[in-house]
Parts: structure tokens; C-alpha cells; sequence
């Protein structure tokens, strides 16, 4: 951890990375905000109608975020004095969860993805995007039955808290 990110939080239950995070983005409206972020919608109003959230819920998410050092305010007019928000890298270090949400979506929720990706690198032709998750060791695919978890936390085991 970088000596630049906020203290993390204190939060019940097995110490957990993902617990932090949810604490930071698991709520419907902050990972919609950061979604209309990447789609290159920086202004307030047009966040709040693309996400449908409340303007009051959505601007307490963003101050959260920004708060979180995911998000970055950056004025646009002095009069009257407005803001656009903007992901920082620990907010593009999101884009592999939104891609998996949106996969997940796409494959277990909706009949048909509303919104399709095209990747398209520099001197190649534009293709489907169609991520997959690899470990860059040994480059082979990251699946499920071939992960082991490595408990570090003192006190906790796989199983939960260890026998006092």
C-alpha cells in the first residue's frame, strides 16, 4: 500500500482486500458514476441522468470517491463555480472490474448487451473486445479450481477465525 492512499477502514469480519474495496465502490451509485466516467461523461447533470440516481445520493458518492482518491474535481467556470470529475489512476485501475461486471451482465442478467466494446490498438483493425483474465507468470488462464488462497491475516485461517 502507498503511503498516499487513506487509512483503511476498520471494518468487521476477516480481514479482506475485497471488504476495503466494497467499502470504497460497492455501492450501486459510486461504480455507476465511475461507469459514465469511462464513458467520457465528466459533468454532474450528465452523471446523474445516465446513472438515474438521485442528485443528492450522487453527489455524496462522488465527494466518497473523491474522498477515496478515485475521482479528481477539476473546475471547468469560476462564475459560477462548477466541477468535473475525473477517474485518477486508481479510478482506470478500475476498468477490469466494471469489463467483468459488464460481462458478467451480459452473460447471467440481460438477453442481449445494450453496449458492445470494440478494442482497437494502434495499426490494428477494430475487433470485438472479448477481455480474459490470465496470470502474467505463467500466462495461462486465470480459472477458479486453480487458485489457492494464502490466508496472511494473524488469527484468520481459510475457514475464519483461528481457535484462541
Amino acid at each position: 500500500m502507498t503511503s498516499d492512499l487513506p487509512a483503511p477502514p476498520s471494518l468487521p469480519g476477516r480481514p479482506c482486500s475485497i471488504a476495503a474495496a466494497l467499502h470504497v465502490v460497492g455501492e450501486k451509485w459510486a461504480l455507476l458514476a465511475v461507469r459514465e466516467l469511462f464513458y467520457g461523461n465528466h459533468r454532474f447533470d450528465r452523471i446523474a441522468r445516465n446513472t438515474g440516481a438521485p442528485r443528492d445520493r450522487l453527489a455524496a458518492r462522488l465527494r466518497a470517491l473523491e474522498e477515496a482518491g478515485v475521482v479528481e474535481r477539476r473546475a471547468y467556470s469560476e462564475r459560477p463555480p462548477r466541477y468535473e470529475y475525473h477517474l485518477t489512476e486508481a479510478g482506470r485501475d478500475l476498468a477490469p472490474l466494471t469489463q467483468a461486471l459488464l460481462a458478467w451482465g451480459d452473460r447471467w442478467v440481460l438477453p442481449e448487451p445494450p453496449v458492445v466494446f470494440e478494442h482497437a490498438p494502434e495499426g490494428h483493425p477494430p475487433h470485438p473486445y472479448d477481455p480474459h483474465w490470465v496470470c502474467r507468470t505463467c500466462g495461462e488462464p486465470g480459472r477458479a479450481a486453480d487458485l489457492r488462497a494464502e490466508v496472511r491475516s494473524p488469527g484468520w485461517t481459510a475457514e475464519g477465525p483461528s481457535a484462541p
